[in-house]
């Protein structure tokens, strides 16, 4: 008896012990110096790099897949995963807001990535996989609650717009790479090196990306529970509506949006079928428009930050973002395409703005289901969007019938009028954005704070319903802990 009972003192203290690392370093070792936004870039850049690579092969993969209703077909399999996505994004940033960021970005970018591999191995998994994918495609959540973590609230927007410009940036050269390669030595090495540069990302993280989640940020228990109404998308979507300032915001996301998700689906094959692009001119619109993208995000955004504030720079992005796409749907000749993606790149501005501005109204240890919520929202537009677009292209008899951009002197007499009637819908859907937008209070006080709510409603984990924001005013945000 006395052995045993010190094998059960030994299994405790060794318990006890790896709940400490845990709570500590995440379950993993620190990571290659302090947090920093750069290691939130590195992640960003290697994932959507990736995926980047695979712009070209993928699109005739899908027509060889489905050959009939291609649009259409696009539509679904980016409707189920982001449905999917809408789901789980709220719970896993709440996840991530007790466990820690780097365990759930781990998981984040190897499901995301998981399916790349499979286009070669089988087409129909391949597509399969990336449907349910969804589940776990929300970097952007918890990348963002990364950068709120180690970012004082005045340095955010410029973080935000510093990772929403490595997006960009990842795009300026890899569909171009990809293309290149695949003509010259075949989809198989695509493949190869996509799935190489995701391996290369999950390594980064396990080696490189140190936790940005104080210890004392968290709950003080390490097996604190998780609300399931806190996770539960719908029940944040309710409590969404009893904040106006949030309600307002995610309206705006979701109007804004949703013919984004829609034109990243369609736009390379637009500008090959219907303005006849050459896959090299193809090429070249996407880098320039990349790095015009990066300059808006960086050095554009923080000095329109500073001089005319948060909510100015939201609706001047929404703007650009409505004479962009009208741009897109009456202009047929490439020059037009050309000034339109000069303007494509200001209206990039647009949700980095809205997502400092949510960053700021929310507390500091609920960064993680703000974020989450918002990511859902463009989650179930990166669903919604690409079935729209498909649909209304459908209506127009616009068909992905060839990709080598022959025989398109019949769809050419039916769209002389309106070439990309997609793009017409969506400017109507930014501008209804913009007047929501105009709505939304610079500064929100402390009673409008959507931490305030959350935490009012996280019962199990708080018992203080008195508002959250009040004691914030003065300090370092995240170095207040008003969770314990």
């Amino acid at each position: 008896m006395t052995g045993e009972k010190k094998k059960k003192k030994r299994l405790n203290r060794s318990i006890l012990l790896a709940k400490k690392i845990i709570i500590k370093d995440g379950g993993t070792p620190q990571g290659i110096g302090e947090p920093s936004v750069y290691h939130a870039v590195v992640v960003i850049f290697l994932e959507f790099f990736a995926w980047g690579l695979l712009t070209t092969p993928m699109l005739a993969v899908l027509h060889q897949t489905f050959p009939q209703h291609t649009f259409l077909m696009n539509g679904l399999i980016h409707g189920v995963k982001g449905l999917l996505s809408f789901l789980s994004a709220p719970l896993i940033g709440a996840l991530s807001d007790v466990w820690g960021r780097k365990s759930f970005l781990l998981l984040t970018v190897f499901f995301t990535c998981a399916p790349i591999p499979l286009m070669k191995i089988s087409p129909w998994w391949y597509f399969a996989v990336i449907s349910m994918s969804g589940v776990f495609a929300v970097t952007f959540s918890v990348i963002f609650a990364y950068v709120a973590d180690i970012t004082q609230e005045h340095e955010r927007s410029t973080a935000y717009g510093l990772v929403s410009a490595t997006f960009a940036a990842s795009l300026v050269t890899s569909p171009a790479i990809g293309a290149y390669l695949s003509v010259t030595y075949g989809d198989t090495l695509v493949v190869i090196l996509a799935t190489a540069v995701a391996l290369l990302d999950i390594c980064f993280i396990l080696v490189a990306v140190p936790e940005s989640l104080p210890e004392k940020m968290r709950p003080a228990s390490w097996g604190a529970p998780i609300s399931w109404e806190q996770a539960d998308p719908f029940a944040s979507l309710r409590k969404v509506g009893q904040d106006s300032t949030v309600l307002l915001i995610c309206i705006t996301v979701f109007l804004s949006y949703l013919p984004e998700a829609g034109q990243y689906s369609s736009f390379f094959l637009y500008l090959r079928q219907v303005i006849r692009f050459t896959s090299e001119t193809v090429a070249a619109f996407i880098a320039v428009v990349g790095i015009l993208s990066i300059l808006a995000q960086t050095v554009v955004l923080g000095m329109l930050m500073r001089s005319i504030g948060n909510k100015n720079t939201i609706l001047l992005g929404l703007g650009f973002q409505i004479l962009q796409l009208a741009w897109y749907g009456f202009g047929s000749q490439p020059w037009m395409m050309w000034a339109a993606g000069a303007v494509a790149a200001m209206s990039s501005i647009t949700f980095p703005a809205i997502s400092a501005i949510v960053s700021r109204n929310a507390d500091p240890d609920q960064q993680g289901v703000v974020q989450g919520m918002i990511t859902g929202i463009r989650g179930l537009c990166n669903g919604l969007g690409p079935a729209l677009y498909g649909f209304v292209f459908y209506l127009f008899h616009v068909e992905l019938t060839d990709t080598d951009g022959s025989d398109k002197s019949e769809r050419d007499e039916s769209h002389a009028i309106i070439p990309g009637p997609p793009f017409l819908f969506g400017a109507c859907s930014v501008l209804l954005s913009l007047l929501v937008a105009l709505f939304i209070p610079e500064h929100t006080g402390p009673g409008m704070r959507p931490g305030a709510y959350k935490k009012h409603s996280n019962g199990a984990q708080s018992h203080s319903h008195s508002p959250q924001g009040s004691g914030a005013e003065g300090k370092e945000p995240l170095l207040e802990d008003s969770s314990v």
